[in-house]
Formats: structure tokens, C-alpha cells, sequence
């Protein structure tokens, strides 16, 4: 349980889903719980609930390099013996992205069940559509999959799986293979294919990148879509090429928009065409095409 808190208080929305991803995702120790709040005068408050906290000026040095923004003075205090983690799932509100809601499991009564809305509780696998990464994505294959029907499908790093199931609630006939490096995170996108209803359509495999047996023996996929970051993606460039169809649809993303270019760049050198660049809350999601 959480001991103590830090919080940042600004007036840029911007700026505070900015703070907010470099909390989660870029710093170590992450913080055991975080919630982000609109405060009813205006303005926006960030929590970030630690059982070790960091100093709070170094923090804010952090923040400000990895974010290339000023960051606000961070507020420090103890807190009550609670469960802080269980407290910010259920701050998560719905997130709509494209077509899809994005819910956790304490918003059921509340969203309409249908066939683009998805169940993911926050927890030890990335990916609640929270984050501007996983939302640019799943806005790229609402996009992406309008108009044109994929058949074969790959994700890589799939983290909580929750892009694995949008593809699979979009594009019923198609062949779907999730991987992620991690064999927990496997385990999290599995049960949560299940909860979905997509368990028995989407094959879940632990796989460094492209090296497993299934996907070297597999037919070219005309979508690959990689939520991972940028040094990896870059790395894996000369690995997804050759795996991916003439014409096929490749959607990156895990990327800072300063590190764009060098991800389109490795892309481009492997014969693929940037598509679309969008940007949210600081990081990039790029659609590529696979040309011939």
C-alpha cells in the first residue's frame, strides 16, 4: 500500500497528460497509483502515490527532460494506509477511441455492451486506451480498417491485448497472432481475450520480436501493428519488412514525437511509404504502407 503522494497541479491539459505518461511509463520507480483529475475551477491535478517516493526536485529535473516542458513545483504528503491501486482503476473513466469504448470492469453497469466495446482493467500488462499511444492506435485501426477488410494479422507487444481485440471485433474472418516478450503480459491479454469474447480467433504467443517457430512459418500479413518504442521498432525495421505483404498496413507507435523521424527513416530504408503522422499528448502513431 502507497504511503505517501506527490502532486502537480496545472492548467495545461496538454502538459498534465504529458506529466502523466512520464510518470507511468518513462520514470523508475513508477508510481504504485496515479490518477489525473479536471479540477471543477479549471485546471488539472495529477496524484502519483509511491511506497518509496523520490525526491521531489530531482523528479521534476526528470520530468522536464524527458517531456522538454516546465514542469510545475511537485507537492509532497503523506496519505492514509489505503488501496491506492484499486482507488485509481476506478478513477479510469471510459475512453472512446475511433469506434471502440474502452472500459474497465467497474464501468459495466454504465457503457453499452456492443461489439466496439472492450473490457480491460488496469493492471500488470500495458494498454487501457488511457495513454496516447494505445489510443492513437486503436484510432488507426478504426481508420485503417474501414476500408479495407485485413485477413492476416499481427501484433507485437501486445501488452493487455486490447489492440488484438479491437482488430478482432472489426474484422470477424480474420487470422490474428498477439505476441508480447513478456510471458505475464501473455498470460493478462489471453484472459482478457477471453473476457471479450475473442479467445478462440486470436493465437497468444511469447516471442523476442519476429523469433518464434508460428511466425517464421506463417503466411505474409497484410496489418502488423507494433505498440512497443522507438529503439525496438527501429531494430525490428529489417525483421517486419520481409514478414509483411506488398501493400500491407504497418501502425507504429511507443514513440516520443521527437523520435519520429529516426523510426520513419528506418522504415522508409526497408521500403515502406509513411502514410499518416499523428501526434497525441507527446507521442507520435505512424501509419506506413508496404510498398513493392
Amino acid at each position: 500500500m502507497a504511503s505517501e503522494k506527490l502532486t502537480l497541479v496545472t492548467p495545461d491539459r496538454e502538459l498534465a497528460h504529458a506529466l502523466s505518461d512520464a510518470l507511468q511509463y518513462e520514470l523508475d520507480p513508477s508510481p504504485e497509483a496515479l490518477t489525473l483529475f479536471e479540477a471543477a475551477g479549471g485546471g488539472w491535478t495529477i496524484d502519483a502515490y509511491y511506497d518509496d517516493i523520490p525526491d521531489a526536485v530531482m523528479l521534476r529535473d526528470q520530468l522536464a527532460l524527458i517531456t522538454g516542458l516546465k514542469v510545475p513545483q511537485i507537492g509532497r504528503a503523506d496519505i492514509p494506509a489505503l488501496n491506492w491501486v484499486a482507488i485509481s482503476q476506478a478513477a479510469l473513466p471510459p475512453v472512446r477511441a475511433g469506434r471502440f469504448t474502452i472500459h474497465g470492469s467497474h464501468d459495466c453497469s454504465r457503457v453499452s455492451r456492443g461489439p466496439h466495446s472492450i473490457l480491460i482493467d488496469a493492471g500488470e500488462a500495458f494498454g487501457t486506451a488511457h495513454h496516447g499511444t494505445t489510443s492513437g492506435c486503436l484510432q488507426a485501426i478504426d481508420r485503417v480498417t474501414r476500408r479495407r477488410a485485413f485477413s492476416s494479422i499481427l501484433e507485437l507487444g501486445c501488452g493487455s491485448g486490447v489492440l488484438a481485440i479491437a482488430a478482432a471485433r472489426t474484422l470477424p474472418n480474420a487470422r490474428i497472432i498477439a505476441t508480447d516478450l513478456d510471458r505475464r503480459s501473455v498470460a493478462v491479454a489471453e484472459a482478457n481475450f477471453d473476457i471479450n469474447g475473442v479467445g478462440g480467433r486470436i493465437t497468444a504467443l511469447c516471442a523476442m520480436g519476429l523469433d518464434h517457430p508460428v511466425l517464421r512459418a506463417s503466411p505474409s500479413f497484410d496489418l502488423v501493428i507494433a505498440n512497443i518504442l522507438a529503439d525496438p521498432l527501429i531494430r525490428l525495421a529489417r525483421d517486419i519488412g520481409p514478414a509483411m505483404e506488398t501493400g500491407g498496413t504497418l501502425i507504429l507507435s511507443g514513440i516520443l514525437i521527437p523520435q519520429a523521424p529516426a523510426v520513419i527513416g528506418a522504415y522508409r530504408a526497408q521500403g515502406f511509404a509513411l502514410v499518416r503522422h499523428d501526434r497525441i499528448t507527446g507521442w507520435s502513431t505512424l501509419q506506413l504502407l508496404r510498398r513493392p
